[in-house]
């Protein structure tokens, strides 16, 4: 093979001399030696050196700011099940839902869904009664799957069975289905954003599932 031939080899495939650590020493050194028919490839060495930096800072940047928000969704959770503490009655419980927690959370709205026959039914601001089965009807769950403790979706159909006034303003939600001990109403948590895209299937539920374990311990105080 001619010069010429190993040339026009080279420009056409050049990351098959730029992947082989002893060919770029051998070209490097040849160029400091060079004469005009010695190919300069150092500009393609820089440009791919500067690629892949450039590609190493924008992960870098990438991984910082998925810590930081990591971070701060674990304060965030934190000072909310702090603010669960506070309350002294189920009443005071249902206040802190709908502002402090709702603040901290970033939401727009908190719903507590209990299940309760018609001569049960209570009135409460951010309390939300459906009947026997409602909240597996609300969710999907299906007799062919386990149901989901944690779901997060845009808002459908029946969003105005939880969100009653403000469902038109709703447009995502994270259900969070809670366990409150054997032989007790079936329950739900419900956190509504009107950003459609701050509850969405592919987002991490660890934080979530933290928060409904917490809540659950301190509502069944007063739910039986």
């Amino acid at each position: 093979m001619d010069e010429n031939a190993i040339r026009s080899a080279i420009l056409a495939q050049p990351e098959l001399v730029l992947g082989d650590g002893d060919v770029m020493r051998s070209l490097v050194e040849a160029e400091a030696q060079a004469n005009d028919r010695v190919t300069d490839l150092r500009g393609r060495v820089i440009a791919r050196m500067e690629g892949r930096l450039g590609e190493l800072e924008r992960t870098h940047r990438e991984v910082i700011a998925a810590a930081y928000d990591n971070l701060s969704a674990h304060d965030q959770v934190q000072r909310a099940v702090v603010a669960l503490l506070t309350p002294t009655d189920f009443a005071g419980l249902l206040t802190v839902l709908q502002g402090e927690v709702a603040d901290i959370l970033a939401v727009d709205t908190v719903r507590l869904v209990l299940e309760m026959r018609d001569d049960e039914r209570l009135a409460a601001p951010g309390l939300v009664a459906v009947p026997p089965g409602g909240i597996d009807s609300y969710i999907g769950a299906g007799r062919d799957r386990d149901p989901a403790r944690i779901t997060l979706r845009p808002t459908g159909q029946k969003a105005a069975a939880v969100f009653e006034e403000e469902t038109l303003r709703i447009q995502s939600e994270a259900l969070l289905r809670l366990d409150l001990g054997q032989g007790r109403r079936s329950a739900m948590l419900v956190f509504g954003a009107s950003d459609p895209a701050r509850f969405a299937a592919d987002q991490g539920t660890d934080l979530l599932d933290f928060f409904a374990s917490c809540f659950e311990r301190a509502v069944r105080r007063w739910l039986a």
